[in-house]
């Protein structure tokens, strides 16, 4: 016979549930969706004869930080903490210990760590939008890795881990991934450009994006497997993941809105690529509060990315660092957005009690989002400069200029664009006729 402690103990225990378990395999492949749909974003963007550099920066880097991750990056971001909220164990090197039947509370473990696993290998991939057109593929190939390991995973630890000091120490809130993910990755870029320095032609040449079409199309995956990306940080089919899912929706339109607002009034006419990045700001900047804000909170939050990143765009011309496609102004601008704005519009019904500034929580919740913005991005920006300088006099990091001004598609990989169809009609590589756009600052 079960006595009162067993069957108690019992229903505690966790249980695997197959309505959460669906939706978060459904939500894994959609996030493992949006690098494909980053590399279309990004190789559009880019001019013809780099544009299969630009892609694969991207496809390499679900290998890489798969190989990284399955080997000791989720031990590290997620094993019980090794002290001071700072990094985990080593107590599943190789998923050891972790079977099919492990479970993270109603979800398989190994479902877990995957899910976690794509958002590791879109937040490496982002950041080689600021250093196309020059950087070298096979400095790329260490690079990714080694930031892997240095950067994402430890701040991965502190903001979600165990035990982590942003997330269950500090108590700063992030929903699914403004500081390790947008955040680390803008300040990341801004690093790894600077080590680079400018490409040939900044601010003289005119570096237009090559395909349009192709940049919205990758901007459409982007937004659909952002639904998994935020909607599946809830980590169960239920109603959290429902608001997540209607405030990504929400803030991505007010994002392009706000955008388009901005180009209207200072360039007179609204553009295909402000569109799409508009919509691009307005999520990355609801990625860590889609599950803190209230919807109208979710509206302003899109429409302040909006309109704040259409002007960040511009600052690399003025402060002369060559963020090639704009990682700088619209993620980490977008994200310390979003992250700082959760201490203003956090609602109780969404966050289970802890409220922002706007709902009388006071300036603390503010003070604490502000904190873990302003230590991860010095973080990100600091590790990544050093790693970026190590390469870069190990084996160097930068492409030729030969190399650079003859293409990478061509030097690098000994194929074009043009070779497979993508530069139409004869258009010789590098030559490409393109719309033109009042934002030359995403080339």
């Amino acid at each position: 016979m079960q006595t009162a402690t067993t069957l108690l103990a019992a229903a505690k225990a966790p249980a695997l549930d197959s309505g959460d378990t669906a939706w978060l395999l459904a939500a894994t492949a959609l996030v493992l969706l949006m690098t494909p749909g980053l590399a279309l974003f990004y190789g559009g963007m880019v001019r013809a004869k780099s544009v299969l550099n630009m892609l694969m920066m991207s496809f390499v880097s679900i290998a890489l930080v798969t190989v990284v991750w399955l080997a000791a990056g989720y031990s590290l971001a997620f094993g019980d903490d090794s002290g001071a909220g700072l990094i985990g164990d080593l107590s599943h090197v190789g998923m050891a210990g972790i079977g099919p039947g492990s479970l993270h509370g109603s979800v398989p473990t190994v479902l877990f760590a995957t899910f976690q696993l794509t958002f590791a290998i879109i937040t490496a991939a982002l950041i080689s939008g600021a250093v196309a057109d020059r950087a070298k593929f096979g400095a790329w190939l260490v690079f990714v890795p080694v930031w892997a390991l240095l950067v994402y995973v430890p701040v991965t630890h502190w903001v979600w881990g165990p035990g982590g000091w942003i997330g269950a120490r500090l108590g700063a809130l992030d929903f699914a991934g403004g500081l390790p993910v947008e955040i680390t990755s803008g300040a990341s870029g801004l690093a790894l450009c600077l080590v680079l320095g400018p490409r040939l032609g900044f601010k003289k040449d005119a570096m237009r994006p090559h395909n349009l079409p192709m940049v919205m199309l990758g901007a459409g995956l982007l937004w659909f497997g952002w639904f998994g990306f935020n909607a599946g940080s809830a980590l169960g089919a239920n109603g959290l993941a429902a608001s997540a899912f209607l405030n990504t929706l929400a803030a991505g339109c007010t994002g392009l809105l706000g955008w388009l607002f901005v180009e209207q009034r200072r360039d007179g006419h609204p553009t295909t690529l402000g569109a799409a990045s508009g919509a691009v700001a307005g999520l990355v900047a609801i990625t860590p509060s889609c599950g803190t804000v209230s919807l109208l909170g979710a509206l302003v939050v899109g429409l302040a990315a909006g309109v704040l990143c259409s002007y960040a765009v511009s600052w690399k011309f003025r402060l002369n660092y060559d963020d090639s496609l704009d990682v700088v102004g619209v993620h980490l601008v977008g994200g310390v957005v979003g992250t700082l704005l959760i201490g203003v519009f956090a609602a109780k019904a969404m966050t289970g009690g802890r409220e922002g500034l706007l709902y009388g929580g006071g300036l603390a919740p503010l003070g604490r989002q502000a904190l873990a913005v302003a230590v991860v991005g010095a973080y990100a920006f600091a590790v990544t400069y050093g790693i970026g300088k190590l390469l870069d006099r190990v084996m160097g990091l930068r492409a030729s200029e030969e190399e650079e001004y003859t293409g990478l598609d061509a030097t690098v990989h000994a194929e074009t664009a043009y070779d497979h169809g993508v530069v139409g009609h004869g258009a010789p590589v590098g030559h490409a006729v393109t719309a033109l756009t009042s934002r030359p600052a995403a080339q």
